[in-house]
């Protein structure tokens, strides 16, 4: 019977640890193109261009994606029955060419995030960051809340690999 009521106690703790544990989330890599950044912004700040570089455009190939708009307000919508690409969509909320894209993702069942893309010139080549912010419990159903925000200490080693291929076929797309 102690044994039960130590695990109850456990469980209990978790959970309410999972409330209170901050749920902030930021994941962060750079990468130096060979390339100003007038040559490399349209790649980052048109979703249409985005099949040439991003590390979920091969995975499944039976993906369904969409493209609607131009500039600010332009909207990419996915869906797969894949896991590392799942459903949602990317919305950009702020383009100031050459050297940042802010956009807004919502990915189902796992809330929001605020994507970015900052372009700074180190004397003939860009140093190029791909951001992701969020909250690990926004958006989410109050009972997932506790399991999301521990998801959160995986983000970086999650979200941050593939940032990195995407980073780094962008660079041979660019440099090409």
């Amino acid at each position: 019977m102690s044994f039960l009521l130590a695990l109850l106690l456990l469980v209990a703790i978790a959970v309410i640890a999972g409330f209170v544990l901050p749920s902030q989330v930021h994941v962060e890599r750079q990468m130096v193109i060979d390339a100003p950044p007038e040559k490399i912004f349209p790649h980052v700040s048109d979703y249409g261009a985005w099949d040439a570089w991003s590390p979920w455009a091969n995975i499944d190939p039976n993906a369904k994606m969409t493209v609607e708009g131009e500039g600010v307000g332009q909207k990419m919508s996915w869906a797969s029955d894949h896991p590392e690409v799942g459903t949602g969509s990317q919305q950009i909320v702020q383009l100031d060419a050459p050297r940042r894209m802010k956009s807004r993702m919502e990915f189902e069942n796992m809330g929001v995030s605020d994507i970015g893309f900052v372009l700074e010139p180190v004397e003939d080549k860009t140093l190029v960051t791909w951001s992701l912010d969020t909250d690990m419990r926004e958006g989410m159903p109050l009972i997932k809340q506790p399991v999301s925000t521990y998801m959160g200490f995986f983000m970086d080693s999650m979200v941050g690999k593939s940032y990195e291929k995407g980073l780094a076929t962008l660079k041979s797309v660019v440099e090409g």
